[in-house]
């Protein structure tokens, strides 16, 4: 037999099918190790025939199976195939989304623990034997227990009675379950009509793909359930994605009352142990719903029934890594594959989704109200420019100040948001102008009070905190800006007896780390959650009564044609959290330019009216009548970087010429920021009528060969700095 084999080195001089003999016991999608070279390479079988075109006497032979099972199934393989030829990319770097990270390497398995049981028979255990007579009585009353735990307990006893042979112990596999201390939703539900009709539209409708368009609080999560159990029932899996890390303990909790074990979690959070564990439950099918963020999309299970992308205009579903896929594009071609539905959720869809809703080509479902018609919280714009005439310096306005203080008097909560970690945004000398920036990166450093540093928030470094400046010498150093460690500080100053929690990158690192901040919060020992956007999405505190906004604009003049759309899907979700019980919920929205129509349509909650704004401008110009492309040239050595920009842009320039009436721009330059983590960004920056020259264009890049300088293809980037 011959296994064709892709070695597992992402290069493309090696990116092919490699024949080598095989045992009957090889079987498409293991992985193997191989002859490779002069060495041994891990590699992945994607076929196994009787023949190959390679003579005899160059075969080489497998050495070994990694597992004894499959780590890809039929539909992983098909579903790689498809992606290295759309991406264009080495099919080992495709090949690597279907498996945890470390069992690749080796460095994790099956984990496994020794269990003590009583054995049958009278094994004369003497009366002055105590330890062992007690470990005897707790093996008879527990029927087993892990050895580990007996020895500490019970010390010696347990191996002498292994002598005796009145014990007898048995290893067995154990799966590391992450959350295990994780709570349970026992609430019950009741559909509403308008969920029950949502249902009912989308089990009827025969398209693929659904848009599930729900205000904040509408019941889209109940309705995302039923259609998992109905799934379920039929024998199938599911997959139900959702944007955040953050958000997944809290809908696993969900997905864990509901339906149990059946639940697994995949995300880059979890040890190496727990991934492995989970990613196993879900290939053997004892766990049949894969919960996650953006990675879950390719979870091992089989006879897929739905997918659910939660949010589904969020930017993270969109990978900034090799291969850079989008979710959406994945999830369709497994919707395909399956035959089942896609489900797209939002409050605030995106506009290319919206579109093809409204176009006819993915299915519409409307939930327009609350639960219960409770009605959505009361916007108030706050015009900031007052506030400085009236000489306040502080981030809250007045107003915000008295129903904050209202809202801690009735006991109630809030939430208030600034899209903006650290205490102050950069660190100005008044004396020169000197501004700290980072060495590795062109960015302003962000003062950090806790830590009493300077950090980079793109590459991480910390410096020390400036006494004086480095340029002049002065001491007049200045904080501009306001982060969230400086709202917690300004809070503790106003409100003494407030208890105040702060949810950011800074504080929330490890599995759990997001997690324990938001069920300390929804188990009321805090009244103030101040936090950056992971605050804003899918989370329900029914005592939040009042939602602040700090800087509302801030996002709305970032150099990206969404920056309007996000500015208004920000405001929306992070409004939504208010209000959501009994009580009517209440948001101060803080802005510098109040009459901005962006803002005014988030106020009104009136996404068909921002809607019809944002297409009208767009029309023909940027997605989704047109399409971004940006080729991406990353090197360490600026010379050798803007040598491959060269190169790359002359061949770029030639399809150009062949079809300028295909392309709206074209040009090279170099990145917003132009340096990250000591390396030089440039780009070819495209805007195309269609995606007819994209297959040209992912050639060229995937041809461009440079020691140290990374040539890539980016399409519609979520981000373009």
């Amino acid at each position: 037999m011959i296994a064709e084999v892709i070695v597992d080195i992402a290069h493309s001089d090696v990116d092919k099918i490699f024949d080598y003999v095989c045992d009957e016991n090889v079987a498409a999608g293991m992985r193997v190790t191989v002859p490779f070279a002069r060495s041994a390479a891990t590699g992945f079988v994607m076929r196994v025939k009787e023949k190959s075109d390679v003579p005899p006497e160059k075969l080489k032979k497998i050495y070994r199976t990694e597992e004894d099972y499959p780590a890809l199934n039929a539909e992983c393989l098909s579903l790689a195939n498809k992606l290295a030829a759309r991406y264009r990319c080495p099919m080992a770097l495709v090949l690597r989304l279907f498996l945890p990270a470390e069992m690749r390497t080796g460095k994790v398995g099956e984990a496994t623990r020794n269990f003590a049981r009583l054995s049958e028979g009278d094994f004369g255990i003497p009366p002055r034997a105590k330890q062992q007579l007690a470990l005897a009585a707790f093996l008879q009353e527990n029927g087993e227990a892990d050895t580990a735990f007996l020895r500490e307990r019970f010390g010696g006893a347990l191996d002498a009675l292994i002598k005796k042979g009145a014990v007898t112990v048995e290893k067995r596999r154990v799966f590391r379950d992450p959350y295990r201390t994780l709570p349970g939703e026992t609430e019950s539900h009741v559909l509403t009509d308008a969920q029950t009709d949502a249902l009912k539209k989308i089990g009827e409708t025969q398209k693929t793909v659904t848009l599930l368009h729900g205000v904040t609080g509408s019941g889209k999560t109940e309705v995302y359930l039923r259609l998992i159990a109905e799934q379920l029932r039929k024998g199938k899996t599911a997959i139900f994605l959702v944007p955040e890390i953050s958000l997944t303990p809290q809908m696993l909790a969900q997905l864990r009352s509901r339906f149990g074990s059946e639940a697994a979690i995949l995300h880059s959070g979890l040890s190496a142990g727990e991934r492995f564990d989970e990613w196993m439950r879900l290939r053997e099918g004892s766990a049949r719903i894969a919960i996650g963020a953006r990675s879950a999309i390719f979870a091992p299970v089989k006879d897929l029934g739905v997918i659910i992308i939660d949010e589904e205009h969020d930017g993270s579903y969109s990978s900034e890594n090799a291969p850079r896929y989008n979710t959406f594009d994945v999830a369709l071609l497994r919707a395909n594959y399956n035959r089942c539905k896609l489900i797209l959720g939002s409050a605030t869809p995106s506009v290319e989704t919206y579109k093809r809703a409204m176009d006819g080509e993915f299915g519409l479902v409307r939930l327009p109200d609350r639960i219960n018609r409770r009605p959505l919280p009361q916007v108030e714009l706050v015009d900031m420019r007052r506030e400085v005439r009236r000489g306040n310096p502080s981030p809250f306005s007045l107003v915000l100040r008295e129903k904050l203080k209202k809202c801690l008097d009735e006991g109630n909560q809030s939430i208030l948001f600034l899209n903006r970690r650290g205490y102050s945004q950069s660190i100005l000398c008044r004396d020169c102008g000197y501004v700290a920036k980072c060495e590795h990166c062109d960015v302003a450093l962000t003062y950090h009070s806790e830590e009493d540093c300077l950090k980079c928030h793109y590459c991480g470094t910390k410096y020390r905190a400036l006494r004086g400046c480095p340029a002049c010498g002065g001491t007049h150093i200045g904080y501009i800006g306001t982060g969230t460690q400086r709202v917690v500080g300004e809070l503790k100053k106003l409100y003494p007896s407030a208890r105040i929690l702060r949810m950011d990158n800074d504080t929330t690192s490890g599995k759990e780390g997001h997690y324990k901040i938001l069920r300390q919060f929804a188990d009321r020992e805090a009244d103030i959650l101040v936090g950056t956007q992971m605050v804003a999405k899918g989370h329900d505190f029914p005592s939040v009564t009042l939602v602040g906004v700090l800087d509302a604009d801030m996002s709305l003049h970032f150099p990206d044609y969404r920056s309007g759309e996000r500015t208004f899907q920000l405001i929306t979700q992070v409004a939504g959290r208010s209000g959501r019980a009994e009580q009517q919920g209440e948001v101060v929205l803080q802005t510098y330019d109040p009459d901005n129509f962006i803002l005014r349509f988030a106020a009104r909650y009136d996404y068909e009216g921002f809607y019809a704004h944002e297409i009208a401008m767009r029309a023909g110009m940027f997605p989704p009548f047109a399409k971004i492309v940006r080729v991406m040239i990353v090197g360490e050595d600026e010379r050798e970087a803007v040598s491959a920009l060269k190169e790359v842009y002359g061949k770029l320039e030639r399809i150009y010429a062949d079809a300028p009436e295909k392309f709206l721009f074209f040009n090279k330059m170099h990145s917003p920021i132009k340096r990250i983590k000591e390396k030089f960004r440039y780009q070819v920056l495209m805007r195309l009528t269609d995606g007819t020259p994209l297959k040209q264009i992912y050639e060229v890049c995937s041809e461009a060969s440079f020691k140290k300088t990374a040539v890539y293809v980016e399409e519609n980037p979520s981000n373009l700095s």
